[in-house]
């Protein structure tokens, strides 16, 4: 439960850095509109903060770190999510300097928030198959 609450606690840090980056960046540059850079906050918030103090609930009554399933899951998740997080972070940055990429780059920096994406929800995947291992286990015990 410990290190749930841990990475609870280092994703809403990355939460507060990115929204404040968003919001000084953007005044600081006299931007006005939508940016990548205001989705940032909310991934880390509610991808990685919340999501780990779902996970703190579930260990409590699960074992959820004895599980295989769930270590993957963790290294998974925790690529997935900040590589996910960093992508619009580097997007949102060139939306705000009105930076023209080129169709490579824009190809670029949209794969690698794509394989964010892809991990972060194989991560999901894991995790609920984790938990429904432990359940299984709890009820046989039982």
């Amino acid at each position: 439960m410990k290190k749930s609450l841990n990475y609870a606690l280092c994703y809403a840090v990355l939460a507060m850095i990115g929204g404040v980056f968003y919001r000084e960046f953007t005044k600081y540059m006299n931007f006005e509109g939508a940016t990548a850079l205001g989705k940032v906050h909310a991934h880390f918030f509610l991808l990685g903060m919340m999501m780990y103090i779902v996970i703190a609930l579930f260990a409590r009554h699960y074992d959820l770190y004895s599980e295989k399933i769930f270590k993957v899951f963790r290294v998974v998740y925790n690529i997935g999510v900040p590589l996910t997080g960093i992508m619009l972070g580097v997007r949102g940055v060139f939306q705000v300097l009105g930076t023209e990429l080129s169709k490579g780059a824009d190809a670029a920096i949209s794969g690698i928030a794509g394989i964010g994406h892809i991990l972060t929800g194989v991560g999901m995947i894991l995790l609920l198959v984790s938990l429904k291992k432990c359940a299984v286990k709890t009820e046989a015990m039982n």
